[in-house]
C-alpha cells in the first residue's frame, strides 16, 4: 500500500513544554485518519510540522515515500488548518478563482468542486454573506481544487451548529469514497468515530495508542447484569475467571471483563450457583469510555 506520509521519532520543543513527543505515524493511501486529542495535546503542531509552518525540534516525515521534496510534495497535499480566510466582498467564484491564479490551476475546476461541497448555486453570493459551515465547505473546495491526494483538515466542525457538522461529516465521506486521502485533527470523539477508518490518541504531545478504529472498539465490553440478591450476584460473579472487576449502578451490576465471555455461558454459570437474574445485557465500551480510559 502506498505511503502518503511517514513521520518518525518527531519532537517539538517551546521553552518547557514538550508540545510534540516522539510521534511516528504512516498515513497509506486511501484511507482516512483522525489525529484524536484534548487541546493542548499536539495535534495542529505536528499538522504544522508536515506542512512546513512550524518547524520542528527533531525527528523526521516524508511525504510519497521520500520521491520529492517536501515543497514539491506539498502541490499534492489540500490543507484547511485555520479559519477560512477569504476576500468578504468577493463572491465564492471570485475567490475561487484568485487561489487558481495563485496556484496555476485552470478556472474548470471550480464549478467542479463547488457541485462537490454544495455550493455551486452560491457561485455568485459574497463570501461575506456566507454562514459558518458554508464558509468551511468553501474552504475545502479552495483545499480541492488543485486535485490533491490527500486533504488535511484541522478540527473541521469547531464552532459548527449540528446541521453544519452533519454536513461536513457528509462531506468528508464523499470525498474519502473518491479516493482521496484526508487526515483530520478532531477532539471530537464522535466525529473520528463516524468518519475515520484509523486513529492516532495524543495527549500532552505523546502517542497513546494507534491503529484503526475498529481495533480501538474491539474490547470484551461490559455485561449489565439485576438479580434480587444483589450481594450474592457480586460475590459469584467476582469469582469467574473471566472478569475483571464489577461496578455497582444503581440496580445494576456492571460487569468488565478480561477475557471472552458469552451471554449464554455466564448466565449459565450464575444458575449453577443458584443466582437467577433478572436483567442481562452485553455491552461494547464506547470509543468515548475508551477514550477517557486511555487520557486518564
Amino acid at each position: 500500500m502506498e505511503t502518503i506520509l511517514k513521520i518518525s521519532n518527531l519532537h517539538k520543543k517551546y521553552k518547557n513544554v514538550h508540545a510534540v513527543n516522539n510521534v511516528s505515524l504512516e498515513i497509506h493511501k486511501g484511507n482516512v485518519y483522525g489525529i484524536l486529542g484534548p487541546n493542548g495535546s499536539g495535534k495542529s503542531t505536528t499538522l504544522g510540522i508536515v506542512l512546513n509552518v512550524v518547524n520542528k525540534t527533531s525527528g523526521d516525515f516524508e511525504w510519497f515515500d521520500g520521491k520529492s521534496s517536501t515543497h514539491d510534495a506539498l502541490k499534492k497535499v489540500g490543507a484547511i488548518i485555520e479559519r477560512p480566510n477569504f476576500y468578504p466582498y468577493m463572491t465564492a467564484g471570485e475567490n475561487l478563482k484568485l487561489v487558481c491564479k495563485i496556484k496555476d490551476i485552470p478556472f474548470t475546476k471550480i464549478n467542479e468542486k463547488l457541485e462537490l461541497v454544495g455550493l455551486l448555486d452560491r457561485k455568485d453570493s459574497k463570501f461575506k454573506t456566507f454562514s459558518l459551515g458554508m464558509k468551511q465547505r468553501l474552504a475545502i473546495a479552495s483545499a480541492l481544487l488543485n486535485d490533491p491526494e490527500i486533504l488535511i483538515l484541522d478540527e473541521p466542525t469547531n464552532g459548527l451548529d449540528p446541521q453544519g457538522i452533519r454536513q461536513i461529516r457528509d462531506l468528508i465521506n464523499l470525498i474519502a469514497q473518491q479516493g482521496t486521502t484526508i487526515l483530520l485533527a478532531s477532539h471530537l470523539l464522535d466525529e473520528v468515530e463516524k468518519v475515520c477508518s484509523h486513529v492516532i490518541v495524543l495527549r500532552y504531545g505523546v502517542t497513546l495508542y494507534q491503529g484503526t478504529v475498529d481495533g480501538m472498539l474491539a474490547n470484551e465490553g461490559y455485561f449489565e447484569l439485576e438479580a434480587a440478591n444483589q450481594e450474592k450476584l457480586i460475590q459469584v460473579i467476582t469469582a469467574h475467571p473471566a472478569v475483571e472487576k464489577t461496578v455497582q449502578q444503581d440496580t445494576k451490576v456492571l460487569v468488565y471483563l478480561k477475557s471472552p465471555l458469552e451471554a449464554e455461558e455466564l448466565n449459565t454459570y450464575l444458575f449453577n450457583k443458584q443466582v437467577v437474574l433478572s436483567h442481562l445485557a452485553k455491552r461494547k465500551t464506547s470509543l468515548e469510555e475508551q477514550f477517557l480510559k486511555l487520557t486518564n
